[in-house]
Order: C-alpha cells, then structure tokens, then sequence
C-alpha cells in the first residue's frame, strides 16, 4: 500500500501539485534504504536536495571593487559640478554688477517722472490698439465665415 502511496505522491509531485508535508514524505523515502527497484531512478533526485541541504557555505564574498569605484567617480563628478556652478555663478555676477548699477530712470522732480509715465503708457496703449485692431479684423473675418457656412 505504501508502495501506491509514493507512487501517487511521485506522479502529483512531477505535475507540481504536491504540498511540503508530501513533498517531505518522498524525501525521507528516498533516502531511506528500501525503495523499490523501478523508482531507484529518482533517488539521486531526492537526495540531491538532502546533500545540498546539509552542505555549508564557506566561501566568503570577495569586495566588490567597482561598485566602490563607481560610488567614488560619481563623488567626485558631483563636486566637480558643484564647483563649475559656482564658478559660473561668480563669473556672471562679476561681469554683469556693472550693468546693474546702472540708472534706472529715476528722477528728481515730480514733473519729469509724470512726462516720463505718459510717454510709456502712450507708447503701450498704441500698441494694444494696434492688438485690439488685429482682433477686430479676425472678428469680421468670423462674422464672414459664420454668413458663408451656416451652422
């Protein structure tokens, strides 16, 4: 009876539909001494996982040498980034300080800062008149369309 049991368990383990406790049962058969003569050739299978159960590992990892390189490239990529920004930073703001101290159009009296806003807000309300004019002509044009194609 035993004998039909394995090989049930065995056709159930190679359709992988064994549970552990099964799986546990063809271990301790196959390694133990009387297995039967047609199943002899799956007991180096499951002795295979014995072996390789018992076996202690030994050997010790070797330093990964590249990942420390790779860690210390990138450190010294960063501060040489760092450095070209500021150089970048300071060159810029060295060249243009001058530009900066520039008048700003201030004025001293009251009288010139009005002159000097009426000519600005003239000068940009021609040019939203020349805006508003660009977007009455794309009015008519719709009002044209909208006489051609009837919605």
């Amino acid at each position: 009876m035993e004998q039909s049991k394995i090989e049930f368990i065995l056709e159930k383990y190679f359709e992988g539909e064994t549970n552990i406790a099964e799986e546990n049962e063809l271990r301790t058969y196959f390694s133990s001494s009387n297995v039967a003569q047609h199943l002899q050739q799956y007991q180096p299978l499951f002795g295979y996982f014995n072996a390789e159960k018992e076996q202690i590992m030994e050997q010790k990892k070797p330093l990964n040498l590249t990942s420390q390189t790779k860690n210390r490239k990138l450190t010294w990529l960063s501060i040489a980034a760092s450095v070209v920004v500021l150089i970048g930073a300071g060159t810029f703001t060295f060249f243009n300080y001058n530009n900066a101290q520039q008048d700003l159009g201030t004025y001293d009296s009251p009288e010139e800062a009005f002159a000097a806003t009426q000519k600005a807000l003239n000068l940009l309300s021609e040019n939203v008149n020349v805006g508003i004019n660009s977007v009455n002509h794309i009015q008519e044009f719709e009002n044209s369309k909208n006489l051609i194609f009837k919605k």
